[in-house]
């Protein structure tokens, strides 16, 4: 597919890039991407949540009521989890959520996210631009121009430092670069703004 290469002001340049069709023309995966994104989120849990068991908690093992004669249930420790301050039956204990993808599966999900983001015609093409300060009411400018309003993927060459920190306090706009995109922050966005030289790392990058 071609692509128009705008500038920041949101013009047309003239110029078209043609985008390769095996990285933005392929049949998605749901279930490829399904996975990466369960994969990402499993990773991100820190998984110390803990509750204490009735070995755990404080208090007397010592047996509260005579085991007959009361006309209740039988009572053998003040730590059982029948009573307020108990331990808890069967609660959370600390444990890892990762889980491993294969490296072949996970490019197909990005390919696959790249592809659906196309075919939704949810991509933009701009020219390289540089902010020579970090200022977030330039970068909310440009993003304007594009006509980006909701969730907004800017994806660079190279770490570009000042256009980090120009948005990183806009709400719904992320900064990212060509090698570190995941299949997340791609289904995670209404539009994704590719700056030209992007487009060479990506093809780079997945015809390795």
């Amino acid at each position: 597919m071609e692509l128009s290469v705008l500038n920041i002001k949101g013009e047309d340049t003239g110029r078209k890039v043609n985008l390769s069709d095996a990285i933005f023309g392929l049949e998605p995966n749901e279930h490829a991407m399904y996975l990466d994104v369960k994969q990402y989120l499993a990773n991100q849990r820190q998984g110390t949540h803990k509750s204490k068991e009735r070995n755990e908690v404080a208090g007397s093992t010592k047996k509260i009521k005579k085991q007959k004669g009361t006309g209740g249930a039988r009572a053998g420790s003040i730590k059982s989890p029948l009573f307020v301050g108990g331990g808890r039956v069967f609660g959370p204990k600390p444990r890892n959520y990762s889980f491993k993808l294969n490296k072949k599966l996970k490019e197909v999900a990005r390919l696959s996210a790249l592809s659906l983001l196309a075919r939704d015609n949810k991509v933009a093409l701009v020219e390289s631009f540089t902010i020579d300060t970090p200022k977030t009411k330039e970068l909310i400018s440009i993003l304007g121009n594009l006509n980006s309003t909701g969730k907004t993927l800017v994806v660079t060459p190279s770490v570009n430092q000042n256009l980090v920190l120009s948005g990183r306090n806009i709400p719904k706009v992320k900064v990212a670069t060509a090698s570190d995109l995941n299949t997340y922050d791609l289904l995670n966005t209404d539009k994704l703004i590719l700056v030209e030289e992007s487009v060479n790392v990506l093809e780079n990058l997945f015809s390795a």
